[in-house]
Protein backbone atom coordinates (compact mmCIF):
# COMPACT_ATOMS: atom_id res chain seq x y z
CA UNK A 1 0.00 0.00 0.00
CA UNK A 2 1.17 3.66 -1.07
CA UNK A 3 -0.47 6.91 -0.34
CA UNK A 4 0.33 10.40 -1.23
CA UNK A 5 -0.08 12.84 1.50
CA UNK A 6 1.02 16.81 1.53
CA UNK A 7 3.33 17.13 3.86
CA UNK A 8 2.27 20.03 5.50
CA UNK A 9 -0.92 17.42 7.23
CA UNK A 10 1.48 15.55 8.95
CA UNK A 11 3.94 18.83 10.13
CA UNK A 12 6.73 16.76 9.48
CA UNK A 13 10.80 17.69 7.79
CA UNK A 14 9.41 21.05 5.62
CA UNK A 15 12.52 20.17 3.24
CA UNK A 16 10.52 21.83 0.21
CA UNK A 17 6.75 23.56 -0.31
CA UNK A 18 5.80 21.18 -2.72
CA UNK A 19 7.42 17.48 -1.02
CA UNK A 20 5.42 15.06 -0.37
CA UNK A 21 4.60 12.12 1.96
CA UNK A 22 5.29 8.58 0.71
CA UNK A 23 3.63 5.60 3.09
CA UNK A 24 4.88 1.77 2.87
CA UNK A 25 3.22 -0.71 4.71
CA UNK A 26 2.43 -3.82 4.30
CA UNK A 27 3.78 -6.48 1.80
CA UNK A 28 5.09 -2.59 -0.23
CA UNK A 29 8.55 -2.06 -1.06
CA UNK A 30 10.68 0.57 0.56
CA UNK A 31 12.85 0.80 -2.34
CA UNK A 32 10.01 1.09 -4.42
CA UNK A 33 8.77 4.41 -2.46
CA UNK A 34 12.43 5.66 -2.86
CA UNK A 35 12.62 5.40 -6.53
CA UNK A 36 9.72 7.12 -6.86
CA UNK A 37 10.05 10.09 -4.47
CA UNK A 38 11.31 13.48 -5.72
CA UNK A 39 14.38 14.82 -3.34
CA UNK A 40 12.95 16.37 -0.02
CA UNK A 41 10.14 13.91 0.22
CA UNK A 42 9.19 11.92 3.23
CA UNK A 43 8.90 8.27 3.35
CA UNK A 44 7.17 6.65 6.85
CA UNK A 45 7.24 3.04 6.86
CA UNK A 46 4.79 1.23 9.02
CA UNK A 47 5.04 -1.44 11.30
CA UNK A 48 6.46 -4.67 9.77
CA UNK A 49 9.46 -6.69 8.02
CA UNK A 50 11.04 -5.99 5.59
CA UNK A 51 13.29 -8.08 3.04
CA UNK A 52 14.97 -5.07 0.60
CA UNK A 53 17.96 -7.20 -0.16
CA UNK A 54 19.85 -3.85 0.06
CA UNK A 55 17.94 -0.60 0.15
CA UNK A 56 19.57 2.34 -1.90
CA UNK A 57 19.06 5.72 -1.27
CA UNK A 58 20.16 7.73 -3.84
CA UNK A 59 18.19 11.17 -2.97
CA UNK A 60 17.62 13.50 -0.32
CA UNK A 61 14.93 11.63 1.63
CA UNK A 62 13.55 11.53 4.89
CA UNK A 63 12.85 7.38 5.59
CA UNK A 64 11.31 6.83 9.24
CA UNK A 65 9.74 4.15 10.74
CA UNK A 66 6.60 4.11 12.70
CA UNK A 67 6.36 1.55 15.59
CA UNK A 68 10.07 0.67 14.88
CA UNK A 69 9.34 -1.54 11.35
CA UNK A 70 12.03 -4.27 10.98
CA UNK A 71 14.55 -3.89 7.65
CA UNK A 72 15.58 -7.66 7.68
CA UNK A 73 19.59 -7.81 5.41
CA UNK A 74 19.02 -11.67 5.41
CA UNK A 75 22.78 -12.37 6.31
CA UNK A 76 23.15 -11.55 2.86
CA UNK A 77 22.73 -8.00 2.03
CA UNK A 78 24.07 -4.02 3.27
CA UNK A 79 20.74 -3.09 5.08
CA UNK A 80 21.05 0.34 3.39
CA UNK A 81 23.39 2.38 1.56
CA UNK A 82 23.07 5.89 1.36
CA UNK A 83 24.55 7.90 -1.58
CA UNK A 84 22.99 11.48 -1.50
CA UNK A 85 23.64 14.53 1.12
CA UNK A 86 21.01 15.23 3.40
CA UNK A 87 19.28 12.53 3.77
CA UNK A 88 17.69 11.19 7.24
CA UNK A 89 17.17 7.61 8.62
CA UNK A 90 14.92 7.60 11.90
CA UNK A 91 13.67 4.93 13.72
CA UNK A 92 14.44 1.77 12.05
CA UNK A 93 15.32 -1.59 13.23
CA UNK A 94 18.01 -3.39 11.30
CA UNK A 95 19.25 -6.72 11.49
CA UNK A 96 20.97 -9.42 10.25
CA UNK A 97 23.14 -8.13 7.57
CA UNK A 98 25.92 -10.11 5.49
CA UNK A 99 29.28 -10.95 6.47
CA UNK A 100 32.39 -10.59 4.40
CA UNK A 101 35.97 -11.09 5.26
CA UNK A 102 36.84 -8.74 2.00
CA UNK A 103 34.03 -6.28 2.02
CA UNK A 104 32.63 -4.14 4.50
CA UNK A 105 29.08 -4.33 4.83
CA UNK A 106 27.41 -2.36 7.24
CA UNK A 107 23.95 -1.58 8.46
CA UNK A 108 23.79 1.39 7.60
CA UNK A 109 26.80 2.35 5.12
CA UNK A 110 27.36 6.48 3.81
CA UNK A 111 29.11 6.90 0.78
CA UNK A 112 30.57 10.27 -0.36
CA UNK A 113 27.79 12.21 1.23
CA UNK A 114 27.49 15.31 3.59
CA UNK A 115 24.71 16.35 5.91
CA UNK A 116 23.55 13.01 6.42
CA UNK A 117 21.55 11.93 9.96
CA UNK A 118 21.59 8.67 11.22
CA UNK A 119 19.43 8.56 14.55
CA UNK A 120 17.31 6.89 16.51
CA UNK A 121 17.70 3.45 14.93
CA UNK A 122 18.34 0.22 16.59
CA UNK A 123 20.97 -2.36 15.13
CA UNK A 124 21.17 -5.88 15.84
CA UNK A 125 23.78 -8.32 14.19
CA UNK A 126 24.96 -6.50 11.43
CA UNK A 127 28.58 -6.82 10.58
CA UNK A 128 29.82 -3.39 10.72
CA UNK A 129 26.90 -1.13 12.21
CA UNK A 130 27.01 2.27 10.99
CA UNK A 131 29.94 3.06 8.14
CA UNK A 132 30.60 6.21 7.14
CA UNK A 133 33.32 6.69 3.94
CA UNK A 134 34.74 9.48 2.87
CA UNK A 135 31.45 11.96 4.38
CA UNK A 136 31.74 14.91 6.56
CA UNK A 137 29.58 16.99 8.65
CA UNK A 138 27.18 13.67 9.14
CA UNK A 139 24.98 13.45 12.45
CA UNK A 140 25.10 9.46 14.47
CA UNK A 141 22.69 10.04 17.07
CA UNK A 142 20.65 8.34 19.89
CA UNK A 143 21.39 4.71 17.94
CA UNK A 144 21.11 1.23 19.56
CA UNK A 145 23.90 -1.04 17.77
CA UNK A 146 24.53 -4.72 19.14
CA UNK A 147 26.28 -7.67 17.49
CA UNK A 148 26.65 -11.19 18.91
CA UNK A 149 29.83 -11.82 17.32
CA UNK A 150 31.83 -14.64 19.25
CA UNK A 151 35.37 -12.41 18.35
CA UNK A 152 36.83 -9.68 16.79
CA UNK A 153 37.17 -11.49 13.03
CA UNK A 154 34.11 -11.77 12.66
CA UNK A 155 32.42 -8.65 13.62
CA UNK A 156 33.03 -5.27 12.19
CA UNK A 157 33.03 -2.18 14.48
CA UNK A 158 29.98 -0.52 15.69
CA UNK A 159 30.38 2.99 14.63
CA UNK A 160 33.22 3.29 11.64
CA UNK A 161 34.33 6.60 10.21
CA UNK A 162 37.02 6.75 7.39
CA UNK A 163 38.15 9.95 5.91
CA UNK A 164 35.76 11.95 7.41
CA UNK A 165 35.43 15.80 8.46
CA UNK A 166 33.05 17.30 11.14
CA UNK A 167 31.31 14.17 12.29
CA UNK A 168 28.80 14.13 15.43
CA UNK A 169 28.88 10.73 17.28
CA UNK A 170 26.16 11.76 20.15
CA UNK A 171 24.58 9.69 22.70
CA UNK A 172 25.10 6.17 20.91
CA UNK A 173 25.09 3.16 22.58
CA UNK A 174 27.42 0.30 21.12
CA UNK A 175 28.42 -3.27 22.80
CA UNK A 176 29.88 -6.81 21.33
CA UNK A 177 31.38 -5.61 18.12
CA UNK A 178 34.48 -5.60 17.40
CA UNK A 179 35.37 -2.15 18.16
CA UNK A 180 32.89 -0.03 19.42
CA UNK A 181 34.02 3.31 17.80
CA UNK A 182 36.39 3.55 15.21
CA UNK A 183 37.96 6.78 13.69
CA UNK A 184 40.55 6.88 10.91
CA UNK A 185 41.38 9.96 9.01
CA UNK A 186 38.49 11.81 10.53
CA UNK A 187 39.14 15.22 11.42
CA UNK A 188 37.37 18.17 13.17
CA UNK A 189 34.59 16.08 14.75
CA UNK A 190 32.95 15.47 18.18
CA UNK A 191 32.16 11.97 20.08
CA UNK A 192 30.14 12.53 23.12
CA UNK A 193 27.86 11.19 25.67
CA UNK A 194 28.17 7.60 24.00
CA UNK A 195 28.51 4.03 25.82
CA UNK A 196 30.55 1.54 24.32
CA UNK A 197 31.02 -1.47 26.56
CA UNK A 198 31.94 -5.47 26.25
CA UNK A 199 33.38 -4.99 22.52
CA UNK A 200 35.51 -7.62 21.64
CA UNK A 201 38.69 -4.65 21.43
CA UNK A 202 38.52 -1.47 21.86
CA UNK A 203 35.73 0.74 23.18
CA UNK A 204 37.00 3.06 21.02
CA UNK A 205 40.06 2.84 18.36
CA UNK A 206 41.04 6.36 16.49
CA UNK A 207 44.49 6.54 14.30
CA UNK A 208 45.74 9.62 11.88
CA UNK A 209 42.66 11.95 13.52
CA UNK A 210 43.40 15.17 14.18
CA UNK A 211 41.61 18.52 16.03
CA UNK A 212 38.99 15.66 17.32
CA UNK A 213 36.84 15.97 21.04
CA UNK A 214 35.75 12.63 22.70
CA UNK A 215 33.96 14.33 26.27
CA UNK A 216 31.39 12.33 28.65
CA UNK A 217 31.49 8.69 27.18
CA UNK A 218 31.60 5.74 29.00
CA UNK A 219 34.38 2.99 27.80
CA UNK A 220 33.67 0.16 29.93
CA UNK A 221 34.49 -3.54 30.35
CA UNK A 222 36.40 -3.92 27.13
CA UNK A 223 38.64 -6.15 26.04
CA UNK A 224 41.72 -3.71 25.78
CA UNK A 225 40.41 -0.53 26.55
CA UNK A 226 40.52 2.18 23.92
CA UNK A 227 43.38 3.54 21.97
CA UNK A 228 44.08 6.82 20.36
CA UNK A 229 47.30 6.94 18.23
CA UNK A 230 48.88 8.73 15.77
CA UNK A 231 47.14 11.82 15.96
CA UNK A 232 47.42 15.79 17.25
CA UNK A 233 45.09 18.37 19.18
CA UNK A 234 43.01 15.51 20.55
CA UNK A 235 40.76 16.40 23.70
CA UNK A 236 39.52 13.97 25.92
CA UNK A 237 37.22 15.16 28.36
CA UNK A 238 35.20 14.18 31.01
CA UNK A 239 34.97 10.75 29.76
CA UNK A 240 34.89 7.57 32.23
CA UNK A 241 37.36 4.65 31.56
CA UNK A 242 36.72 1.50 34.03
CA UNK A 243 37.21 -2.04 34.39
CA UNK A 244 38.93 -2.58 31.06
CA UNK A 245 41.16 -5.56 32.54
CA UNK A 246 43.54 -7.99 31.30
CA UNK A 247 46.98 -8.44 30.48
CA UNK A 248 47.19 -6.14 27.53
CA UNK A 249 44.56 -3.84 28.60
CA UNK A 250 44.24 -0.06 29.50
CA UNK A 251 41.77 2.68 30.42
CA UNK A 252 43.43 4.38 27.40
CA UNK A 253 46.51 3.81 25.47
CA UNK A 254 47.84 7.11 24.14
CA UNK A 255 50.75 6.10 21.47
CA UNK A 256 52.53 8.81 19.17
CA UNK A 257 49.73 11.60 20.32
CA UNK A 258 50.94 15.47 20.72
CA UNK A 259 49.80 18.81 21.56
CA UNK A 260 46.75 17.44 23.56
CA UNK A 261 44.51 17.61 26.24
CA UNK A 262 43.18 14.56 28.85
CA UNK A 263 41.19 16.49 31.33
CA UNK A 264 38.51 15.77 33.94
CA UNK A 265 38.55 11.54 33.35
CA UNK A 266 37.67 8.89 35.42
CA UNK A 267 39.85 6.30 35.41
CA UNK A 268 38.57 3.09 37.60
CA UNK A 269 39.38 -0.52 38.01
CA UNK A 270 41.16 -1.08 34.50
CA UNK A 271 44.73 -2.98 34.32
CA UNK A 272 46.65 0.78 33.54
CA UNK A 273 44.67 4.37 33.60
CA UNK A 274 47.00 5.57 30.61
CA UNK A 275 49.65 4.09 29.30
CA UNK A 276 51.34 6.65 27.25
CA UNK A 277 54.03 5.93 24.64
CA UNK A 278 55.72 9.00 22.28
CA UNK A 279 53.55 11.49 23.55
CA UNK A 280 54.86 14.55 23.34
CA UNK A 281 52.87 17.96 24.61
CA UNK A 282 50.13 16.37 26.39
CA UNK A 283 48.20 18.01 29.42
CA UNK A 284 46.90 15.42 31.92
CA UNK A 285 45.11 17.47 34.62
CA UNK A 286 42.02 17.07 36.96
CA UNK A 287 41.84 13.08 36.19
CA UNK A 288 40.87 10.71 38.93
CA UNK A 289 42.69 7.21 39.00
CA UNK A 290 41.36 5.09 42.04
CA UNK A 291 41.33 1.36 42.20
CA UNK A 292 43.77 0.27 38.91
CA UNK A 293 46.76 -1.69 38.62
CA UNK A 294 48.92 0.76 37.68
CA UNK A 295 47.41 4.27 37.47
CA UNK A 296 49.93 4.68 34.90
CA UNK A 297 52.78 3.43 32.58
CA UNK A 298 54.92 6.48 30.79
CA UNK A 299 57.83 4.72 28.61
CA UNK A 300 60.78 7.08 28.46
CA UNK A 301 59.71 7.75 24.74
CA UNK A 302 57.73 10.43 26.20
CA UNK A 303 58.41 13.93 26.58
CA UNK A 304 57.26 17.65 27.43
CA UNK A 305 54.48 16.18 29.23
CA UNK A 306 52.74 17.49 31.95
CA UNK A 307 50.68 15.08 34.78
CA UNK A 308 49.00 17.82 37.65
CA UNK A 309 46.02 18.76 39.90
CA UNK A 310 45.22 15.04 39.38
CA UNK A 311 43.70 12.55 42.53
CA UNK A 312 45.53 8.92 42.82
CA UNK A 313 43.43 6.91 44.72
CA UNK A 314 43.74 3.13 45.77
CA UNK A 315 46.21 2.04 42.74
CA UNK A 316 48.27 -0.67 43.49
CA UNK A 317 50.91 1.12 41.92
CA UNK A 318 50.73 4.66 41.14
CA UNK A 319 52.94 5.31 38.43
CA UNK A 320 55.60 2.99 36.15
CA UNK A 321 58.42 3.69 33.45
CA UNK A 322 60.65 1.76 31.67
CA UNK A 323 63.47 4.12 32.11
CA UNK A 324 65.33 6.69 34.58
CA UNK A 325 65.15 9.56 32.30
CA UNK A 326 62.68 11.92 32.94
CA UNK A 327 61.35 14.63 30.76
CA UNK A 328 57.72 15.31 31.84
CA UNK A 329 56.46 17.28 34.92
CA UNK A 330 54.55 15.72 37.89
CA UNK A 331 53.11 18.61 39.38
CA UNK A 332 50.24 19.50 42.27
CA UNK A 333 48.92 16.07 42.16
CA UNK A 334 47.15 14.26 45.84
CA UNK A 335 48.77 10.99 45.90
CA UNK A 336 46.72 8.71 48.56
CA UNK A 337 50.23 7.15 49.24
CA UNK A 338 52.24 10.31 50.44
CA UNK A 339 53.41 10.16 53.92
CA UNK A 340 55.17 13.93 53.73
CA UNK A 341 54.30 16.54 56.17
CA UNK A 342 53.28 19.84 55.96
CA UNK A 343 54.72 22.29 58.67
CA UNK A 344 53.67 25.41 57.08
CA UNK A 345 50.15 24.10 56.75
CA UNK A 346 49.92 25.50 53.16
CA UNK A 347 48.18 22.51 52.07
CA UNK A 348 51.34 21.83 49.96
CA UNK A 349 54.01 18.63 51.11
CA UNK A 350 57.22 20.13 52.29
CA UNK A 351 58.92 17.09 50.64
CA UNK A 352 58.26 15.57 47.43
CA UNK A 353 56.91 12.74 46.64
CA UNK A 354 58.01 9.48 44.46
CA UNK A 355 55.69 7.94 42.29
CA UNK A 356 57.40 5.31 41.01
CA UNK A 357 58.01 2.40 43.76
CA UNK A 358 60.97 0.07 43.24
CA UNK A 359 58.07 -3.01 42.76
CA UNK A 360 56.64 -1.45 40.07
CA UNK A 361 59.74 -1.01 38.21
CA UNK A 362 60.31 -5.00 38.70
CA UNK A 363 56.70 -5.65 38.36
CA UNK A 364 56.83 -3.88 34.71
CA UNK A 365 59.77 -6.29 33.88
CA UNK A 366 58.46 -9.34 35.80
CA UNK A 367 54.46 -9.75 36.17
CA UNK A 368 55.21 -12.80 37.97
CA UNK A 369 56.16 -11.17 41.08
CA UNK A 370 53.31 -9.83 41.86
CA UNK A 371 52.53 -13.33 43.92
CA UNK A 372 55.35 -11.75 46.28
CA UNK A 373 53.30 -8.44 46.40
CA UNK A 374 52.48 -7.22 49.95
CA UNK A 375 54.97 -8.94 51.41
CA UNK A 376 57.27 -7.87 54.36
CA UNK A 377 60.14 -7.96 52.02
CA UNK A 378 59.43 -6.54 49.17
CA UNK A 379 57.55 -3.47 51.68
CA UNK A 380 61.11 -3.09 53.26
CA UNK A 381 62.56 -3.11 49.55
CA UNK A 382 59.91 -0.26 48.83
CA UNK A 383 60.99 1.79 52.03
CA UNK A 384 64.80 1.48 51.67
CA UNK A 385 64.39 2.62 48.16
CA UNK A 386 62.43 5.60 48.97
CA UNK A 387 65.31 6.69 51.51
CA UNK A 388 68.62 5.37 49.04
CA UNK A 389 66.89 5.14 45.39
CA UNK A 390 69.01 2.91 43.38
CA UNK A 391 67.24 1.99 40.29
CA UNK A 392 63.95 4.39 40.70
CA UNK A 393 64.56 7.43 38.34
CA UNK A 394 64.94 10.40 41.03
CA UNK A 395 64.17 13.56 39.23
CA UNK A 396 60.52 11.53 38.18
CA UNK A 397 58.88 13.71 41.38
CA UNK A 398 55.94 15.97 42.46
CA UNK A 399 57.80 18.59 44.70
CA UNK A 400 54.29 20.12 45.02
CA UNK A 401 52.10 17.62 46.26
CA UNK A 402 48.67 18.02 47.45
CA UNK A 403 47.51 16.71 51.63
CA UNK A 404 44.21 16.71 50.59
CA UNK A 405 42.28 15.36 47.92
CA UNK A 406 41.12 17.86 44.89
CA UNK A 407 37.71 18.19 44.64
CA UNK A 408 37.32 17.85 40.90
Amino acid sequence: MERIVPIGMLLLLPFLASAKTWIVGGSSSIQQAVNKAAPGDTILVEKGIYYEKGLLINKRIYLKGIDRPVLDGEKKYEIISVKADGVIVEGLHLQYSGVSGWNDIAGIKIYDAKDVIIRGNTLDYTFFGIFSLNSGSCIISGNTIRSNAPDDIQSGNGIHCWKCDRMQILDNVITRHRDGIYFEFVTNSLIRGNQSFSNARYGLHFMFSNNDTYQGNLFRHNEAGVSVMFSHGVKMLGNTFTENQGGGAYGILMKEISDSQVEGNHFTANTSGIYMEGTTRVRVTENTFSDNGWAMKIQASCADNTITRNNFLGNTFDVATNGTLVLNTFDNNYWDKYEGYDLDRNGIGDVPYHPVSMYAMIAEKNPSVMMLFHSFMVSLLDKTEKVIPSITPVNLRDDKPYMKQLKL
